[in-house]
């Protein structure tokens, strides 16, 4: 997995291994998301964020919804781009979105979530989400802030 970073989004190449794929031969839908945390959890240490320190400090990202649109299949052995393009907005939640193409560049999926931090004292999502992200990162920017 390479992370690339550019004025494009954040992006990681995976590669489909033979046991993710289902009797149809093609990656299975719970694999869809997990590519999807990968690029994510990716994306927030190249931004230069501690996951520990920010579990440390009480706070856990959670996805409220996720919702995958499937284009292409993806098959065992095939490689797939995950990008990872944050958007935010005033309230208490943000939005990730994710394009997996093939390596020729082909949409493959999207997968979109609605995500926030949740106090894990209170387990309540915490007012301003960007605020603490920004804090906590060294490159912003990579995180759409």
């Amino acid at each position: 997995m390479t992370p690339t970073h550019s004025t494009e989004p954040f992006s990681v190449r995976l590669d489909v291994r033979v046991y993710e794929v289902d009797s149809q031969l093609h990656l299975g839908g719970g694999f869809y998301v997990k590519y999807g945390d990968h690029a994510r959890f990716q994306c927030v240490q190249a931004a230069g964020v501690s996951v520990e320190k920010l579990l440390a400090d009480g706070l856990g990202p959670v996805n409220l919804e996720t919702v995958i649109r499937y284009h292409r299949e993806l098959r065992g052995g095939d490689q797939v781009d995950v990008s990872c393009d944050w958007e935010w907005g005033d309230g208490k939640t943000y939005r990730v979105r994710h394009l997996m193409r093939h390596a020729d560049g082909t949409l493959a999926a999207e997968i979109g979530h609605v995500s926030g931090l949740l106090d894990l004292r209170t387990r309540r999502l915490i007012a301003d989400p960007a605020r603490e992200w920004r804090a906590r990162a060294a490159d912003p920017e990579l995180l759409g802030l």
